[in-house]
């Protein structure tokens, strides 16, 4: 291994969002938040992740909250530190392509509420479903960190990630993420990916790692990335740190402590935050959110690269249709499904496509049944895949005439803000600019939540437990 000269590591906090959408289904509530903020805000992290991701339907679907507001209270109390959140560029936070004046309107207003940094990916790796949102979060003033999305393939390779990394750079980002959702990400092969993007890109770049420690190997992920020079990591806290989350963030303090390396985070800052979240913890295992086999080490996700969220869904479909005895065939046949389909990184929304279908192979026999998603992925409606289809499959999907599109498929989305609007404005829902980019992400739910409030402020039904679900009177 080459000598690299040591330096400070910076730390992204996940506990406000990954580490609790990885180990409770995002269920962690604003006011569970609110005590700790003005503590996180002195530690001297990074950043603090805490928007974005799964938690935007969440708070509308299960908590009873406008992410937005969310956000708002989130920024009142973060006055040093960077909230970053987590964007899945022309997806934005839902599982379709939007329109790009949606794109932009989101970036727009995720900024002026008060993001700092994004993190945004592509589950292909496809630069071009990135160029909207990457142009927007420059434009409004972000950090703009793009994320390679990491995985194992044959094609693949360091240099693939290399080389997608420079054109990301030259694209415009601040940062670059090595996003290992699955931690499929080996500490040796950490090493030399670090290290060659060290040698290509500007020195003014960050390279951002972000781990699990689903497989057990975080620590030792994170570690030797350091030492191969890599300028930030992502960790959680403790109480929901380690297992399907970010490995925990007081070791690695405590590791790089007094070295060239150190963090310059005080540990016995630390402490007062984890004990708040130690009870958070509590009141999520108690409500049937956090299940101690989470923690648990499970090389299943190196052997089929399934991650977490994937597994429980395999695991539903199975449950669901009285077939739970055919896990490992399901498992055994994520491989397949991938490698016919050139090869997707396993991650929102391509994990659940590819996951379904090997379902529905081991059901029903292999592609007797093509889902709807998956012919959407052949005709390239997700972007360009990184290897060669399974021909015989594309020839299925294509049999009826339909034609495979090669451009940037957002080229082939008619603006929809305006008619989104006027649609919001009709029911007589419109509160803010926001509502519309949430009817957007998920209307029905969205529409739902604007009932409610709308509901709770006549004092119709009071009754909070109801939720938005309920169908209110307006």
């Amino acid at each position: 291994m080459a000598e690299v000269q040591p330096k400070k590591v910076l730390i992204t906090e996940t506990i406000l969002r990954d580490a609790h959408q990885s180990q409770a289904a995002t269920r962690m509530k604003t006011e569970e938040m609110i005590p700790v903020l003005d503590q996180l805000d002195e530690v001297g992290y990074y950043s603090l992740e805490a928007w974005g991701g799964a938690t935007f339907d969440s708070c509308l679907r299960f908590l009873n909250e406008d992410p937005w507001e969310r956000l708002r209270i989130l920024k009142s109390h973060l006055k040093k530190t960077p909230i970053q959140m987590l964007l899945r560029g022309q997806n934005l936070l839902g599982y379709r392509h939007y329109a790009d004046d949606i794109v932009e309107k989101f970036v727009e207003k995720s900024i002026e509420n008060g993001v700092g940094v994004v993190r945004v990916f592509d589950a292909l790796n496809d630069p071009r479903n990135l160029e909207t949102s990457m142009r927007a979060i420059k434009k409004y003033g972000g950090i703009c960190e793009a994320a390679i999305s990491y995985t194992t393939s044959p094609v693949h390779t360091t240099e693939y990630f290399v080389n997608l990394a420079k054109q990301l750079e030259n694209n415009g980002a601040d940062n670059i993420c090595i996003k290992d959702m699955a931690n499929l990400l080996l500490p040796f092969t950490a090493y030399e990916l670090v290290s060659e993007l060290k040698k290509v890109l500007r020195p003014e770049t960050k390279i951002h790692l972000h781990t699990h420690n689903t497989t057990g190997t975080g620590d030792m992920t994170n570690m030797m990335a350091i030492m191969a020079g890599v300028d930030i990591v992502d960790c959680a806290l403790s109480p929901l740190g380690n297992g399907t989350a970010n490995p925990a963030t007081e070791p690695l303090v405590a590791t790089l402590a007094g070295t060239p390396y150190d963090t310059g985070i005080d540990i016995n800052k630390l402490l007062p935050i984890v004990q708040h979240f130690k009870g958070v913890a509590e009141r999520l295992k108690k409500d049937g959110f956090l299940n101690p086999k989470v923690l648990s080490v499970d090389v299943n996700t190196l052997l089929y690269q399934v991650p977490g969220g994937m597994l429980s869904n395999l695991i539903k479909q199975l449950k669901d249709a009285g077939q739970e005895g055919k896990l490992m065939e399901c498992l055994a046949e994520v491989p397949v499904v991938r490698k016919d389909c050139g090869y997707p990184p396993l991650v929102t929304p391509s994990s659940q496509i590819v996951g379904t279908q090997a379902v529905w192979n081991v059901l029903r026999g292999r592609y007797k049944t093509i889902t709807a998603q998956m012919k959407d992925i052949y005709l390239g409606k997700y972007g360009k895949l990184p290897a060669e289809l399974n021909p015989e499959i594309l020839a299925e999907c294509t049999k009826n005439g339909e034609e495979v599109i090669t451009c940037r498929p957002a080229d082939l989305l008619e603006p929809e803000y305006e008619k989104l609007t006027a649609a919001v404005k009709e029911m007589g829902l419109y509160e803010q600019e926001e509502d519309v980019l949430s009817y957007a992400l998920f209307p029905e739910v969205a529409t739902n939540y604007f009932k409610w409030r709308k509901a709770q402020k006549k004092g119709i039904d009071s009754d909070l437990a109801k939720g938005p679900n309920k169908v209110y009177p307006v």
